[in-house]
Order: C-alpha cells, then sequence, then structure tokens
C-alpha cells in the first residue's frame, strides 16, 4: 500500500530590467467637457505584454531563474496510522451499530442526516470481522459460523510524493472552514498510472490521500471525486502481448481521507457519513465485487445518486454514495472545525454498500444475509439492510 504527499509548486523568477525614462510635456489645461474619472475608478496597475523562455545561450539580460513550492502539504502519511486502526483492516463486531444515515426531512432532496443505529449483521454478531469481510459475508450470507473470508493484509511501503503543478490544481475551502486540495481529474490519475508500472499486479495498490479531492474537466467547482478504482494491462494495446497465459493484468485502487466538516455538516446534519474511510471502504468494495471493471448489469437509476445518472456498471458503492453508519472509535483530527462547529463525532464512517442481488434485480433474495426485520424479499439489498432508510434500497433496482 503506497500513500500520497501532494504539495503545490510555484515559479519564482528574478531579472534585471533596463530603465527607460520618458519626458512628457504638459498642454493646454484641460476642457471642462472632458469626462472626469472618479477616484473610486482611478486605479494604478500595470501589466506585462509578450513573454518569452530564453535558452542559456541567448543574447539578454543577465537573469536567473528557480522554483519553490508553494501552498500547503496533503500527506497520506499523517492519516496512515489511523486509517490501519480504521474497520477497514482492524476487527469489529458488526451485529450493530450506534448510528446510520437518516434520511432527514425532505423527501425528495435526500438529507443524509444522522439518525439511531440499531441491529446491523445479526448474523454476524460477535464475530470480530474486518469491513470488507463483514460486507461480503453478507451479500452471500456466509455469516455466523461459515469459513468464508476476505482478508485485507496490508503492506505500508514508503511514501511517495506528488508536487501538483499550479495550473493542475488548486486550493479550496468548505463552508466550515476545511481547507483541501482541487486537482484535475485527468492530471492525477495520470499520475497514478504512472505509479502502475512498479506494482504488483497479485496484489491490491492502494493509493492513499488525505483530503485531496478532483476536479472533472477545467472547471475546479465541477468537484469533486473522492476515490477511484481501475485495472491496468500492460503490453501491446489493452493487454499483453504473447505472454503464454501470464499476462500481466494490475488491479489498483486510489481513495482519499476525507477530513470532518468538507462535506459533514455540524452535529449529524447533512453528510454525517461523509467523512474518514468513506471513500476507501467505497472504493474497496467496489474492486472485491468488480475487480477488473468488466461486470456489467442492467441499466440502474437511483435518486440518491443523481451524479451517475443511468449506467450499467456494476459499481456497488456509487448507488449509496453518503449513505453509511458508525464503526469503532476514531480518535484522529476530532475536534471542531475551523469555523468552530463539530462534524467529528469519535466514530468512523464506512459507506453502505448495494450488493450483488439489488443489480439483478433478484426477488425475492436468497442470496443475501436476511434483512432485520422479515420481509417478502427475505434478503437484504445492501450491508445495512432495514437501516438504510430509503425505499429503493428495500427492492431491487428498478430500470432506467
Amino acid at each position: 500500500m503506497a500513500y500520497r504527499s501532494v504539495r503545490f509548486p510555484a515559479a519564482l523568477a528574478a531579472v534585471a530590467m533596463a530603465l527607460v525614462a520618458f519626458t512628457v510635456s504638459a498642454g493646454a489645461a484641460p476642457r471642462p467637457s472632458l469626462p472626469i474619472i472618479d477616484d473610486a475608478t482611478l486605479k494604478a496597475m500595470s501589466t506585462t505584454i509578450g513573454g518569452a523562455a530564453p535558452l542559456p545561450t541567448d543574447r539578454t539580460v543577465p537573469h536567473w531563474f528557480g522554483s519553490t513550492l508553494a501552498g500547503l502539504t496533503f500527506s497520506g502519511a499523517n492519516v496512515l496510522a489511523a486509517t490501519l486502526a480504521s474497520p477497514q483492516f482492524a476487527n469489529n463486531d458488526y451485529g450493530a451499530t450506534t448510528a446510520a444515515t437518516a434520511a432527514g426531512s425532505f423527501p425528495n432532496l435526500p438529507a443524509f442526516t444522522k439518525g439511531p443505529g440499531g441491529v446491523l449483521s445479526q448474523g454476524d454478531a460477535g464475530h470480530q470481522l474486518q469491513l470488507q469481510d463483514a460486507t461480503m459475508r453478507a451479500q452471500f450470507n456466509k455469516t455466523g459460523g461459515s469459513n468464508y473470508h476476505l482478508y485485507l493484509h496490508p503492506n505500508v511501503l514508503p511514501t511517495v510524493t506528488i508536487n501538483v503543478p499550479s495550473n493542475q490544481g488548486t486550493l479550496l475551502q468548505s463552508g466550515r472552514g476545511v481547507i483541501f486540495a482541487d486537482i484535475n481529474i485527468s492530471w492525477w490519475a495520470a499520475q497514478i498510472k504512472n505509479l502502475e508500472s512498479s506494482a504488483d499486479p497479485t496484489h491490491l495498490p492502494i493509493y492513499l490521500t488525505d483530503s485531496v479531492l478532483l476536479h472533472i474537466g477545467k472547471d475546479i467547482f465541477n468537484c469533486c471525486v473522492i476515490g477511484f478504482h481501475g485495472t491496468r494491462a500492460t503490453g501491446l494495446g489493452v493487454g499483453s502481448a504473447n505472454s503464454n497465459g501470464n499476462a500481466k493484468v494490475q488491479t489498483f485502487a486510489w481513495a482519499s481521507w476525507v477530513r470532518p466538516g468538507i462535506y459533514a455538516r455540524p452535529n449529524g446534519g447533512t453528510d454525517w457519513a461523509l467523512q474518514d474511510i468513506h471513500a476507501l471502504s467505497h472504493e474497496i468494495a467496489e474492486w472485491a465485487d468488480d475487480p477488473f471493471v468488466n461486470n456489467y448489469v442492467e441499466p440502474w437509476l437511483t435518486p440518491t445518486a443523481p451524479q451517475y445518472g443511468c449506467t450499467s456498471v456494476l459499481e456497488t458503492g456509487d448507488p449509496v454514495v453518503g449513505i453509511g453508519f458508525s464503526m469503532g472509535t476514531n480518535a484522529y483530527d476530532q475536534g471542531p472545525n475551523p469555523n468552530g462547529s463539530q462534524s467529528a463525532d469519535g466514530t468512523y464512517h464506512p459507506e453502505d454498500e448495494a450488493l450483488l442481488p439489488w443489480f439483478m434485480r433478484t426477488a425475492p433474495n436468497t442470496v443475501s444475509e436476511p434483512t432485520q426485520s422479515a420481509s417478502t424479499n427475505i434478503g437484504r439489498y445492501t450491508l445495512m439492510g432495514d437501516l438504510n432508510p430509503f425505499p429503493g434500497f428495500r427492492q431491487p433496482a428498478t430500470g432506467c
């Protein structure tokens, strides 16, 4: 597992200037009919005209050029310990949760506020499990004494520093005063692709950053992507040539630790669960169900995540972005937001995950763990089951 540190560079240059003095003769007194510029409009400004990038051998004025780093550093190393201690890698009892997403008071605009918890995976009550293990066991009804497991064994690799050019990233501030990096997704994806050349295809490299979010296109406010996963095949075209069945196919995931107060409003308000490992849990769950990004299902659409539109991709986290629950004890970055409000609540916030039968329109659902309360569909369609407050997840997906 590799981790990212992001810094923003800015160029600094100093030049020796040749000064030219201009003599201006005053003419006749201004005519009363001339327009008068008011003092508020009368500003002293300067500008530049043209530009060049001289070579060291060019004939011009003496000059020098250097560069320096500016902005802020967002180091994944800072959140490494908290991530390893999170439910993603540490064991917890998934029999119940102390809090889960509630729909809020706006039926046509889900508020994703903090609501009461309750029974979660009743079949695994009393068992100590990692998050993804608990998710997969619930998805295929392998809870209780089943020997079915999916374990993640973290192998921490040295930190890699990526300096973001000023034309590829900027800083933004949330309404609660939390500052985060906002980087062009195409540029960032290229950096991750470069790192893939040295990765081990038999392992899942997870690239972890702290408060690094991505914008799509040139608009910095077309934001924010908090994670992605994918596959990269090497060789000619999209795969290895003459591999004799031994082609290298590298899976990977990038996710950012989301600081409290970027999305999460104060005191369990809107987007309460969209903090800490929410993005990481999303990407690892999607990787587990579709590691090669080649699993397709009947098109689905959900009003809780309209940003994904109508899609046929099996992405288990996309339908339930912002919906989650409390698990474990989180001691990292639990103070107030910069504006004095409080979004952190001392727990981690894994995302709920849509299960395979939801996409497959399986009804009755005899594949997944039964819902907490008896239902005609029998099995749950998301990990949270009855704790997911939206009716669209108490039944199979609908078409579009």
